[in-house]
Parts: structure tokens; sequence; C-alpha cells
């Protein structure tokens, strides 16, 4: 089956008559993103070199140990090959311990970093390989979920080198010449983890050492076990010419000998049997999309932005001895059964990477609603940002629209009821220690209908806006499974919460004081304060579930539009005075020539498509290919701010399909202007949807009509039931605008108010 599906997708037409050799996988670039600092994102990625959703992840590592950016394109040397399990620069890593090899017996990682060169460098989802000049060396290796095999080329040499480092903050290393193996553990993290925290790791030679030695605290030892603040080993081969070692390795979070039972990924297979094997199952998930179309720099950052969306969040759970599948949990420090998955912040993919997954790959979001059962059994509360546990960061209570979203598109197979409570304690309680868990100012929201801006509570209005469509998602939610009108009548009624901040003297979205005054003075242009990483430009628009209600409070559709438009026409001024300097997201939206929008971050992501709300929908078409054409390549800089966990490429994979979830929980994905002649979804159920527009151009980017199953539709949304047993969409494309199509009250999509 997967075979037939491969040889199906071998083929993507680039030009006419002309046809692309190779699968999906051929036309990723991991290395999008990578091109970052501090101060400027361009994704603030990594190349991970992984399986779609996987335990771990590796990567090549410039930066020092326990930098953020672990790797950074502009640098041009080489310290380690890290086992990974980093989200985000700003969370950082855990789990972290690095391989590499070396010409000379050193540890220290300066003095055994290699310059390379990325024209002898080879980076995919599944392999990276890279020659280390300074150790005339070249280094690959390919992963498994919860393992890699490596392969080192050294040169002839009385002895070459192999460098384990476990990191410091706590590990431990031991080396048995006698079996060919390091094992060891790394402590070292970043926050949301047990007291008991420990990533074990096994490491297997099949050459044996000539030379050992233990690291005690970066210091080289005759000692072979080593505990310590940091602790490592260095292992040496007497090597010929050309010759190579193949090391295989495997971690656990939950023992030494579950490290070890996690080496049956590898079994007896060849380096090249496990690249292999990882080539099939990156084709087979990005395989679910089959893109036609004559613009191979269009195909190449779409499949690279797929790539993106099946990473996170990644499957914590093992298999034990037994058999059965346990997962550490790192809210009690005990092995748990069934599945967990960490590593994502909800505030960014509830958005749209959530909702991809629902259509594309709903199998797996089962495993991770499982997971969310699993998460609320163990701490209490559902994690608004995991890593691999609760963590302090971002705003809202958005785990309500992925938990809400994924069973109203049918997903079935988990306790639900279980995640019914769960929602309603998160939007009823605050967690003890970590504020972005639950709702932190939940009595006086519910009190008020709105978290006031001068109780202490930083970031009040995203909190409120967020909060009101979060009880939206909870009432739909407890529609679908017979709750009462009595249990539900909080949750209806505080949907409608957003209109509590609409500061009618200035038209938009503020903070609110405790005694009902609005916060003044009033700037638009001020970001942070009562909104999070954004301004009221950039948060007036957060009424995911009501646009119409939103339009009614801006004077109607006229004065919605233009209150769009101005966002784009206005310069980039911004007021930084909330953070004392330039952070990042404004940097980015400063420089992209698109006035105050700021596509870098998400609150303002979906805005585009609400020009299909006030009969406008040929702007959104425009500023949507505007978007797609400027802001994204597959090139190292390829974004306009962080990637953050698939969300910022979940929206291009959907705005490329011509279609996007402006409103989670809703059923309806709103239409844009589909980038491509033709995108063929292969849903998971052996049904297609294929979306057609044949007359597709860079130029070509108004949409004049749209067929679905034959019959022409004035809407400007599509449904998820539409979609879910396969459709047939055909867009008529167009150079110049159709202002008399979607223009109609009917056109519009869901409003609550409506």
């Amino acid at each position: 089956m997967i075979s037939a599906v491969l040889s199906m997708l071998s083929c993507v037409t680039a030009k006419r008559g002309e046809a692309l050799s190779g699968d999906p996988v051929d036309y990723v670039s991991t290395l999008v993103g990578t091109l970052s600092k501090h101060s400027l994102s361009t994704g603030n990625t990594y190349p991970a070199v992984a399986m779609p959703w996987g335990m771990n992840f590796w990567t090549p590592q410039t930066g020092p140990m326990g930098d953020g950016w672990a790797y950074v394109y502009t640098e041009d040397k080489i310290r380690g090959f890290k086992q990974t399990h980093q989200p985000s620069p700003w969370i950082n890593d855990y789990g972290q311990f690095s391989l590499m090899p070396s010409s000379k017996p050193v540890f220290d990682q300066d003095e055994r970093a290699s310059w390379f060169s990325h024209k002898a460098e080879t980076a995919t989802p599944y392999y990276y390989g890279v020659y280390l000049a300074d150790h005339d060396t070249y280094a690959e290796f390919t992963p498994t979920e919860r393992a890699a095999m490596f392969r080192m080329t050294y040169p002839e040499s009385e002895m070459s080198y192999l460098v384990v480092d476990a990191f410091d903050q706590g590990s431990y290393v031991k080396v048995m010449p006698e079996e060919n193996m390091v094992v060891g553990y790394t402590t070292r993290n970043s926050g949301g983890v047990s007291d008991n925290f420990r990533n074990w790791f096994v490491i297997v030679s099949d050459t044996p050492f000539d030379y050992v030695k233990g690291v005690e605290n970066r210091n080289l030892t005759d000692r072979t076990e080593i505990e310590a603040a940091h602790a490592g080993a260095l292992v040496g081969f007497r090597t010929g010419w050309g010759q190579k070692v193949n090391l295989k390795v495997a971690s656990s979070f939950i023992s030494l000998d579950q490290a070890k039972l996690n080496l049956r990924e590898l079994g007896d297979r060849s380096f090249e049997e496990v690249k292999q094997a990882g080539r099939d199952r990156w084709n087979e998930v990005l395989g679910r999309f089959e893109v036609e179309d004559y613009n191979i720099d269009n195909i190449r950052t779409f499949y690279s932005c797929l790539y993106r969306s099946v990473l996170f969040p990644r499957d914590l759970s093992e298999i034990d001895a037994a058999g059965k599948r346990v997962h550490y949990s790192p809210h009690t420090g005990e092995v748990c059964p069934g599945y967990l998955y960490a590593d994502t912040g909800v505030w960014d993919t509830f958005r749209c990477l959530f909702p991809l997954l629902n259509l594309a790959y709903p199998e797996e979001n089962v495993k991770m609603q499982e997971g969310y059962v699993n998460h609320f059994l163990e701490s209490g509360f559902l994690p608004e940002w995991s890593s691999p546990g609760h963590r302090g960061c971002m705003v809202g209570n958005n785990t309500a629209s992925v938990v809400a979203d994924a069973y109203l598109s049918g997903l079935r197979g988990y306790d639900i009821e279980t995640l019914w409570e769960a929602v309603k304690t998160g939007a009823n309680s605050e967690h003890p220690t970590v504020k972005s868990s639950g709702r932190w100012g939940y009595d006086r929201y519910n009190e008020l209908g709105y978290v006031p801006c001068d109780i202490g509570i930083n970031e009040s209005a995203a909190r409120t806006l967020e909060y009101a469509y979060d009880d939206w998602c909870i009432w739909q939610l407890g529609l679908v499974l017979g709750k009462s009108e009595e249990e539900l009548a909080q949750y209806k009624k505080n949907a409608l919460n957003y209109k509590n901040l609409y500061d009618a003297e200035n038209g938009l979205m503020n903070g609110r004081k405790e005694n009902g005054e609005f916060r003044r003075p009033f700037s638009p242009l001020k970001w942070g304060g009562d909104f999070t990483e954004g301004n009221s430009l950039h948060y007036t628009w957060s009424v995911f579930h009501d646009v119409d209600g939103l339009i009614d409070l801006m004077g109607g559709e006229e004065k919605f539009a233009a209150a769009l438009d101005n966002v784009f026409e206005m310069p980039p001024h911004f007021d930084e005075s909330y953070y004392g300097f330039v952070i990042h997201e404004i940097r980015e939206m400063q420089i992209m020539n698109m006035g105050n929008y700021a596509h870098g971050n998400q609150p303002i992501q979906h805005m585009l498509y609400l020009y299909d709300w006030c009969g406008q929908p040929w702007k959104a078409q425009a500023r949507i290919r505007e978007v797609m054409d400027k802001f994204y390549t597959s090139a190292p800089d390829g974004y306009c701010g962080d990637e953050d966990n698939g969300q910022t490429s979940a929206w291009y994979v959907f705005s490329a399909m011509g279609f996007y979830p402006v409103c989670p929980g809703s059923g309806q994905y709103a239409v844009g202007t589909p980038l491509f002649r033709k995108v063929t979804l292969h849903l998971s159920n052996g049904k297609d949807v294929v979306i057609s527009a044949p007359e597709n151009s860079k130029e070509n980017c108004y949409v004049t009509s749209l067929k679905v199953d034959g019959r022409r539709t004035d809407a400007n949304y599509v449904t998820f039931d539409q979609l879910k047993d396969g459709a047939d969409l055909v867009f008529s494309m167009s150079g110049t605008p159709d202002m008399k199509r979607g223009t109609s009250p009917e056109s519009k999509p869901y409003s609550f108010s409506r």
C-alpha cells in the first residue's frame, strides 16, 4: 500500500511538458528558518532530523551548550550532534546530550569543534551528513522515533576519537569497553520536569574501543564511571583509511533498561536500511498531499512547511518489556500507562496546526487527545504550553479549542468525558504554580465579564478575548455531548465577553479597569501591556467565533473593512515602551513593508480572511497571495518570524489549498485563494479531496467562481462535512478581482451572533 502511494507521488509537475522526478520528501529543506538570531527570527528553527512526531530529534550543533539557537546557518563550526527536544529557543531544551567525532583527544566543546561548509552538508528530515574538515571525518546519522544510527568515516590514523557529552547541570556516564558500550544520563533541562527527571542513553559501537577516558567536569580521567555536574567520555579507535565506525544510539526518559529496549527499533538493520525506512515514513506522511504546479519554488516551500507541521507535538511514550505503551510523567515523576504528547504552545497551534491534524492526520490527533487525558489525570490541568510538563509561557486557555475541534471533527476512541471535566476545570481555576495553565484571573473574568487591567494580571485584554473564544468552544463541545442548558449557560454567556473590551471611542479593543473605565491614554501602536506580543491593531480581530458581532460593534461592514485596510496602509510605527526595547516580533513587522500587519506572530494570522465576512473577499485573496509570495520561501531565511511548532507552517499549507480554519470548532474553513493548479489531499479514510485551479498563476490570484462536487457555490467557506468523505473543489481564477462573488450576507462564514 505504501509503495503504491509513493509510486503515485513520485512525479510532481513543474512546468508544461516537463516533470520533476522525486518524492515529496525530496522537496523539503530542513534548513528553512535557521538564519535566525535573538533580535530577528526568520523561523528560529534548527534542522530537525527525526521521524514525524518522534520522541527524539537530532540536530547538528553550532551553538554552545545550552544555547537555544543550537544551529544557525551563518555559523561555520559544528560542536557536536545533539539529541534535542527543544520546541523553541525561548523555551529551550531538555533531555539533551551530544556525540562528536574527533581526530584528537579533546573534550572541550570549542577545541573539538570543526569547520564545515553547507556545500559539504546533506540535510534531510530522515538523514544528515556533513564533512568535518578539521577532523577529516564524514559524520552521518539517521533516526527512528526513539533511536538513531550514526556512521563515522574516519581517516587513516593511529587513533580516532568519539566524544560523548552528557552536558552540565548533572549527568552520568559509564564506559563498558568489554561491550563496546557507553551508557549514561543527562538531567539538563529548562523546566517542566519532576525532580527525578533523567534522560537515559545507550551507545553501542560495532568497533572495539582502543582508548577509554572518563570526563569529570571537563577534565579527562582514567575512571570509566563518572557522576558529576558535567560528565562525559572519550573513546578511541585505531582506524584505517576510510574506516566506518557504526554506532547504535537510543534513549529513554524511564530507565537505562528501557533505553536498551528502545534499541530494538534499529534491530539488525544496516545504516542504509534504517535510512530508507525513514525516507519511506516521511514520504508516507508528506504524501497525504499531492501537489501539481509549474512553480518548483512554491512546491519546495509547501513541503518544507508541511514537514514542520508534522514534527510537534512529539510522542513521549515508549514500549516496555511487556509490549505495553507507557510514558514518564513530567508531572508525577512516575511511569504511567498510555500516550503522552508534549512540546507545543497551544497559544500558537490551536489556530491551524491542530485543525490541520484533524483534517489530514486524524489518527495521530486521536493519540494526542489520549495524551491530553493523561496530562489532566496526572496534573489536574491541561498544559497550555508543554515542554514536557506545564511551562509558564503565553496566555489563554486554548486547549479548550484543541479538545473541542478534535471531537467536533469526528475524532473518537479516547475518554472525552474526562476531557470535558478538564476543559471545565481549566476555565474555572488557576494552576497553583504555572500561570499559563488554567485561567489566570478567571474569578474576575466570570464576575465582571473581563480580566481587569489594573489588578496585577498582565496582558489582560488578550486573556479576555481568548477566554471568550474558549468559552464558545466549551459551549459547542457541551452541546454535542448533550450537556444541560444549566451547565452550559455560563460558557454561552461568556462567549460574548469580548464585547466588554470594545472601546467605541477608539474603535478598537482596549484594556479595562476594575471600575469599568478603559485604559487612558490609549495607543493602538503600543505593544504588550494589555496585549500579548502585539498591539490593539493586532488583537482586535481575535473574535474568531463571532466576526459578525465584531462587525456590529465597529459600525458595520464598510467601517470594519476600512479598519482592516488601515492596518495594511498605515506605516509600521510602534511603541515598544512596555518592553523597554524592540522585541524581535516588532522588528519583523517593521521590516516587511506591509504596514502594521505582523504575520510573523500568531494573533493576526487569521485576520486576512476576515474580508470574507464584510463583503470584500477579493481583498482577502490579494493579501493572502501577497503573504504567501513574499513572506515564505524555502531558503534559510524563509519565514517572517517564529515558526512556532508548526503553526506558521500550517498557515501556509492551509492557505495554499485555498481555505483556512479561522474559527476552529465551527466546522468551517474560510475561502481564500489557492496557490497551485492542483492539490490532492489523500484522507486517512481512503477518500480524496481534489482542489483544482487550472488558470492559477502568480497574477491570477482572484477567485471568480467555486464549485464543490460540481455545484457552484457563492459561499466564502467550505465545511469539514463537505470534505471529510472526499470532495472535488474547482476554483476559477482571474487576474481581475470579482466584486460580486461572495458579497451577499448568505456568503458569510459562521458567526455566533448569527
